[in-house]
């Protein structure tokens, strides 16, 4: 796969699809994920960890991603099987399909709160690996949103609130598993053991994807765990030809780079996995406020992110050229829990005062980054921006900087010295929580 693979290689036939990333994509920055779906109902993992840092047997029948619950639930032994067996009385999974209500659902709440937060593009679940589908997929009979549970087309709701907010509007689609379409034992190990690759699934996979580019043209097409094989070869109903379609439809569309080895515009990482990818080109980080991508209603604050804390992993994937993906994952009713809510408003307040040094910024080739102090530093121009998380004398290996105009976002003017070659900052108490930024105009 090229997801989490260092260095992949494109096939021939794909490279057709190579192309200059939008300028758009690498402006944003920063962009909202939302992962909902019946999982919200039970609403329940074991928060042991971020991926990349835990043996993947382990992970698996621990596994700390609620939206994981269908596959956790059926491993013998797994905390989750016997949190299923006493709470839920060993209830078939569809059952949280039918007491999935949306009955708080409001997309433009939702996405105003992530544009103040600064987001310029929102990517939402319309099929997760239990094969739940968020409008009324082609092949899915009534096992929907639209026919049952909700009752409602949550796709559809969410593109039209997102792009009444000005916002870029991207989709999630599981590719790589559908625990309902091939019946599949539980995983256990790796996450791509026991996919389906048959032909039926690959055209079942084709169809949904080509009716979300019909229906809502996303501008990002986000797929996940490869791409069944059938469908990656020249021919009726073929990836090629979906790369085909989706580009003649969105010119300014991307792709991410989990349909297999195949074709990709930005490369992703999760949590702590992947990071190799972290480096040349287009790149994403994705990660929950918690633990968990789907709701959570084990995590607390000692899971999460804080504002500042969001902000500050934001700012270290900037600097090195990336964007942020920041997920939250909303109880069944549709509300954004009170904690990931918090969250995503301290970075609403942080960025009214500091998004300049965020959004249209490159990376600020010459500076070195530092955890102690906390320093991450970013570009708009002839603009060096120092992001800084502390007070007072703060020395910059920042060269080449015009010190006398040292000042805060808002201009105010900012002390400023010299010293052996490097910047002695005196950095001013923030006025919001979170790191302080500093511009200084390049030599």
């Amino acid at each position: 796969m090229a997801m989490f693979t260092d260095a992949p290689k494109r096939p021939e036939p794909y490279e057709k699809f190579v192309r200059e990333v939008p300028q758009w994509y690498r402006d944003v920055k920063f962009g909202v994920f939302i992962h909902w779906g019946a999982y919200s109902v039970p609403a329940w993992a074991e928060p042991i960890g971020e991926l990349g840092t835990i043996e993947r047997t382990e992970w698996m029948k621990h596994n700390p991603y609620a939206e994981w619950y269908f596959n956790t639930i059926r491993i013998d032994g797994s905390p989750a099987q016997e949190h299923h067996r006493t709470v839920h009385g060993g209830a078939p999974y569809d059952d949280f399909l039918d007491r999935w209500s949306a009955s708080a659902f409001d997309p433009a709440d939702l996405v105003d709160l992530f544009r103040r937060a600064g987001a310029g593009y929102v990517v939402p679940t319309t099929k997760h690996h239990d094969g739940i589908t968020l409008w009324d997929a082609p092949g899915t009979g009534d096992r929907n949103t639209v026919r049952r549970g909700p009752e409602r087309d949550l796709v559809a709701a969410l593109a039209e609130a997102t792009r009444a907010a000005g916002l870029k509007f991207g989709t999630y689609y599981s590719t790589g598993l559908d625990w309902h379409f091939a019946d599949s034992p539980p995983l256990t190990g790796d996450a791509g053991e026991n996919r389906p690759v048959d032909r039926a699934y690959a055209d079942y996979v084709f169809d949904h994807l080509s009716d979300l580019i019909d229906k809502v043209a996303p501008d990002v097409l986000w797929a996940d765990i490869e791409y069944p094989d059938a469908g990656k070869t020249a021919g009726p109903k073929s990836l090629l030809d979906l790369f085909e379609k989706y580009y003649a439809a969105v010119p300014e569309g991307v792709v991410n780079d989990r349909f297999g080895l195949t074709h990709w515009d930005f490369r992703t990482s999760e949590y702590q996995a992947g990071r190799e990818a972290e480096s040349a080109g287009a790149w994403e980080n994705c990660r929950g406020v918690g633990f968990s991508f789907g709701y959570n209603q084990v995590e607390d604050a000692s899971h999460y992110l804080d504002g500042p804390g969001a902000v500050k992993h934001l700012l270290d994937v900037v600097s090195r050229g990336g964007n942020f993906l920041l997920n939250v994952g909303p109880d069944e009713a549709g509300r954004i829990p009170a904690l990931q809510r918090a969250c995503l408003e301290g970075v609403a307040d942080w960025m009214a005062l500091n998004s300049p040094a965020v959004h249209g910024t490159t990376v600020l080739d010459g500076a070195t980054a530092s955890d102690d102090p906390w320093v991450r530093y970013t570009r708009t121009g002839s603009v060096a921006h120092a992001v800084v998380d502390a007070s007072g004398e703060v020395v910059l290996d920042l060269p080449g900087v015009d010190v006398a105009s040292a000042r805060t976002p808002d201009g105010t003017p900012v002390t400023a010295r010299e010293d052996s070659g490097r910047v002695v900052v005196d950095v001013p108490a923030p006025k919001v929580p979170g790191p302080v930024v500093v511009d200084l105009d390049l030599l």
